[in-house]
């Protein structure tokens, strides 16, 4: 481990990112059925990823995307503020923006939901690639954790452990053979993320779908943007994108819900059996222990053998193209940055 003092000024360190220019899609919440119209925006260093609900009023309109500000991890999660504004089914956008490296982003959104494309992570990655990044005049600032902190809950665990890089190792187990025991394991890239888990879509089965649609839910869920199975059936016509689309669609999740911890993660996340409600608690347990983990920076690749420089824990919450469906990329535009 090198220090600050050492080699702050001497390694050039990795640096904050944004979009280049924004970037706007339009498609049907998963929940409500509502259709709603997404742009994502520049934004500037240290401000990090921000939620505007433009249908509501200003300056009682913005979300920081934190895990402090979650209000729901029922059937997806949902953040919110202080004056009530929310928006829910965050996760796979956020998957996006945490694999592919965005530290600052405004989300200008006109509705309460994020529409669910196709229910994976795979359009919004087109989205952010189609327009691409630029570097900020900021070094990136990482939550390196310390020790191990484990949380279970009903027969689910999750736990955080010191590692060199994020990595996620993720299983999951279903009565029903077309799922069955799953387990995958993840050391989280950009390149990796998109070809191998952007793809993969969310699931449910028949009888959860029927009984959300009875509670006025699911209204935008179809075939064409999740899988459905119906006890050892996949319902879906063309079948799975993956063998263990399930598991992966798990890792895909458990990639946005993490990243609200308002910085990435250096870490090993161990989840069996999991979903975004013990996703969001690990998140309490390790930020609000201030000996299980700290602030470090990375100096950029092959200058060293070891790259990260940390300091001590004080928290502030201020602090290549994919070939998709042309249907879910028909309403995208891109507008040059102003």
């Amino acid at each position: 481990m090198v220090t600050v003092s050492n080699c702050a000024e001497q390694q050039p360190l990795v640096m904050q990112h944004t979009l280049a220019s924004e970037v706007s899609c339009m498609g049907v919440g998963l929940h409500s059925g509502a259709s709603v119209t997404l742009t994502l925006k520049p934004a500037a260093a240290n401000s990090g990823i921000r939620f505007v609900r433009t249908d509501l009023e200003a300056g009682k309109n913005e979300i920081l995307a934190e895990y402090q500000n979650v209000c729901d991890t029922l059937l997806c999660t949902k953040i919110s503020n202080e004056h009530g504004a929310s928006v829910g089914t965050i996760e796979h956008l956020m998957a996006a923006i945490s694999a592919l490296e965005i530290d600052n982003l405004l989300v200008e959104i006109n509705g309460p939901e994020v529409p669910v494309m196709d229910g994976s992570s795979a359009p919004f990655v087109f989205l952010i690639e189609s327009v691409g990044l630029k570097e900020q005049d900021a070094p990136r600032r990482y939550i390196e954790v310390l020790k191990d902190v484990s949380l279970e809950l009903d027969g689910k665990a999750v736990r955080l452990s010191p590692a060199e890089s994020f990595v996620i190792d993720f299983s999951i187990e279903f009565a029903s053979e077309a799922i069955g025991k799953q387990r995958i394991s993840f050391d989280v890239s950009a390149s990796g993320f998109k070809h191998r888990y952007s793809k993969a879509r969310t699931f449910g089965f028949l009888h959860e779908v029927e009984h959300l649609r009875s509670m006025g839910l699911a209204r935008g869920g179809s075939l064409d943007n999740a899988v459905v199975v119906d006890g050892d059936r996949v319902l879906n016509e063309t079948g799975l994108r993956y063998s263990d689309e399930f598991v992966r669609h798990k890792v895909l999740d458990a990639v946005g819900d993490l990243y609200l911890a308002g910085g990435r993660l250096l870490g090993r996340f161990t989840a069996d059996k999991a979903g975004h409600q013990l996703n969001n608690m690990i998140l309490h347990s390790l930020l609000e222990d201030q000996t299980a983990w700290r602030w470090a920076y990375k100096a950029a690749p092959a200058k060293q053998e070891s790259n990260v420089i940390a300091f001590p824990s004080k928290r502030s919450r201020h602090a290549a193209s994919y070939d998709v469906a042309a249907a879910d990329v028909a309403l995208a535009t891109a507008t040059p940055a102003e």
